[in-house]
């Protein structure tokens, strides 16, 4: 991983065989950054996308392995209780199926690993953006007291 900051703005590669949402994270936790959003594309080699199940108050994960494109990143960042990043993110992936369909897949990004190369583009917020409990989506959501 490497990446250069232009004011508020963080231009970050990341290289084969890293985590996308750790490297995110590590550059958050490196430069202090407790809340913003950040988008990005690259090329995977596995990936898990999830979709959450209100019924079960629980998440379902899918997923995918192979020549995988990450045709959009999207998501942002707050603090978790103790203060450390808490990233929110969706992505949509492309893949070609042996029978030569190419096929997408998109939900909550749970993980990710580069395959070739990963281009984010973070914005930092000015301040740092906490989360709290909210009792009527049962879930946890962005606090902007």
């Amino acid at each position: 991983m490497d990446y250069r900051k232009e004011q508020n703005v963080f231009y970050i590669r990341i290289d084969k065989g890293e985590n996308v949402l750790d490297t995110i994270r590590a550059v958050c936790r490196k430069e202090q950054i407790g809340g913003g959003f950040f988008t990005g594309i690259g090329a995977c080699d596995s990936a898990v996308l999830s979709t959450y199940l209100p019924e079960k108050a629980d998440f379902i994960d899918h997923r995918i392995a192979g020549m995988i494109e990450m045709v959009s990143l999207t998501g942002n960042i707050s603090c978790d209780k103790n203060g450390q990043p808490f990233l929110h993110s969706h992505a949509v992936f492309s893949q070609r199926r042996e029978s030569g369909e190419i096929a997408v897949t998109a939900g909550h990004l749970t993980e990710a690993r580069i395959g070739y190369t990963g281009e984010i583009v973070l914005t930092a917020a000015e301040k740092a953006i906490a989360r709290k409990f909210d009792d009527v989506s049962g879930i946890e959501v962005w606090d902007l007291s």
